[in-house]
């Protein structure tokens, strides 16, 4: 195990962060679309890949302890600190996976802020419409304490 295995598991790291950012444009295009047909599955599959991203986080740290004693650092070494104590061309290598992590990191949780104002928004609306179909009142008019809010009335033929 080496600096190929470290540079490896970073390259599958940040493909998974690239992943995660993509799943997570799906399920803000379903929503904002208004498809719930597919949200449960799109989340599902957000989660599928956190769990691999949690998977690769714990190889990295695995194949950085094992580099870290020959390059004179402690246990757990920051990329940061892998890039400082690095020969080159690895230098450059272990700068430019920090600056891809940082940059996809911020990407995500944007997205995931907004997927979550979104889900918020939806909830909210789906709260309100259904309260028009609300009607305390057993003989299904309005009651005369509420007639600020006019059920919604829908027939059918049969």
């Amino acid at each position: 195990m080496g600096l190929q295995e470290v540079s490896t598991t970073l390259w599958q790291e940040r493909n998974l962060l690239e992943l995660l950012l993509f799943k997570l444009e799906e399920e803000q295009l379903l929503l904002a679309a208004g498809r719930t047909r597919w949200l449960a599955r799109a989340t599902r599959e957000v989660e599928v890949v956190l769990e691999r991203i949690r998977e690769a986080e714990i190889m990295r740290s695995i194949e950085v302890d094992h580099v870290a004693p020959s390059l004179l650092l402690a246990p757990g070494p920051s990329l940061q600190q892998l890039a400082e104590h690095v020969p080159p061309p690895w230098d450059t290598m272990f700068t430019d996976h920090r600056q891809a992590f940082l940059e996809l990191t911020d990407e995500i949780t944007s997205l995931a802020h907004a997927n979550r104002e979104l889900v918020a928004r939806g909830q909210r609306a789906t709260q309100d419409f259904l309260a028009n179909f609300v009607d305390p009142s057993p003989t299904g008019y309005p009651s005369d304490t509420h007639r600020e809010r006019t059920p919604l009335v829908l027939d059918r033929a049969f």
